[in-house]
């Protein structure tokens, strides 16, 4: 085995530490333990460790209370995504479907991430216009954090290769091997190769 995943406290720049898997809720208690910015996705969150590692420090925004605005009945390209309380439910999609000529409308990734950013980012600015723009290509905010889908993807493959059959539990056979392979710095991909050189110890 590689490289074991160091503690945070001993990693000496970003660059090691992008060389091993951190899951979202370890990245949240890293910038909780060292006073920075807690909330966002994993992309955010990688930013503000970044940031940290160069010396700068993201603190925590300051809420203050919002005061209740009348409910949005009528929605157009200049509605407020926090506004109008935007979901992904078919009134939305109904007004996409109208914008966009496209039935049935299907919101891409980056619009869920982009939606889920702007309510946790609290940008009043931010318009269903915007979001548009988002799904046309025009417009960037937030992108669809694709590392996200490496464990799905890890246990994908093991699964479908024959030789892993051997285990009457792959699911748990196949989440030993990716504890070796998230805490390491090879590459968080699943391989037959990696499944001979580590088959003997997920038995144990």
């Amino acid at each position: 085995m590689s490289n074991k995943r160091p503690e945070f406290d001993s990693i000496h720049d970003f660059a090691e530490f992008s060389r091993y898997y951190w899951y979202r809720e370890e990245l949240i208690q890293i910038c909780r333990d060292h006073g920075l910015k807690s909330d966002g996705g994993k992309i955010e969150l990688n930013g503000i460790i970044e940031a940290y590692f160069r010396g700068e420090k993201i603190l925590p925004l300051k809420k203050t209370p919002q005061k209740k605005k009348p409910a949005v009945t009528e929605l157009t390209r200049d509605t407020g995504l926090i506004a109008c309380g935007f979901t992904f439910g078919n009134r939305f999609r109904a007004f996409f479907e109208e914008q966009t000529g496209k039935k049935p409308f299907k919101f891409n990734v980056d619009m869920v991430a982009t939606a889920k950013a702007v309510k946790e980012n609290g940008d009043e600015d931010f318009t269903l216009g915007d979001l548009l723009d988002v799904y046309y290509g025009k417009k960037t905010y937030a992108r669809y954090d694709k590392s996200a889908l490496q464990w799905n993807k890890f246990v994908k493959d093991f699964c479908a290769d024959e030789a892993t059959a051997v285990f009457g539990e792959r699911l748990k056979a196949a989440a030993a091997l990716w504890k070796f392979v998230r805490e390491s710095d090879m590459k968080k991909e699943y391989s037959r190769e990696l499944f001979d050189q580590y088959k003997n110890v997920i038995t144990e």
